[in-house]
């Protein structure tokens, strides 16, 4: 027997907590990869940081705000590749917003295929 106890009651009592514990640690997870206010999607990367990137909401028209091969789509990644000038640190890192939205524009240099 163990002292404080029946051995039975007590294993109860573990796996009750247990079980607690992990659908804390579940929502928690799932708040912790939301995206930051006002960013429509989250990265996570190989060394755990959270990368929050793009424009929450949709379009005027109802539709998605992301629309890949429009005029709107020249114009972001015409106006992104100036940033990636702008800043080299940022155009040199993958997993930067800059990227990561440029990349869901499928932007290649100043034109959205």
């Amino acid at each position: 027997m163990v002292p404080g106890g029946d051995v039975t009651s007590r294993r109860k009592t573990v796996s009750i907590s247990e079980s607690v514990s992990k659908r804390m640690d579940e929502a928690a997870a799932r708040k912790r990869t939301a995206p930051a206010k006002g960013k429509a999607k989250v990265k996570t990367t190989a060394d755990g940081r959270k990368v929050s990137y793009g424009q929450e909401g949709k379009a005027k028209d109802g539709g998605p705000r992301v629309k890949p091969s429009t005029k709107k789509g020249d114009a972001y990644c015409a106006r992104s590749a100036g940033q990636m000038k702008k800043h080299p640190k940022s155009a040199a890192n993958p997993n930067s917003p800059l990227r990561l939205s440029r990349k869901r524009w499928r932007c290649e240099g100043e034109k959205s295929k």
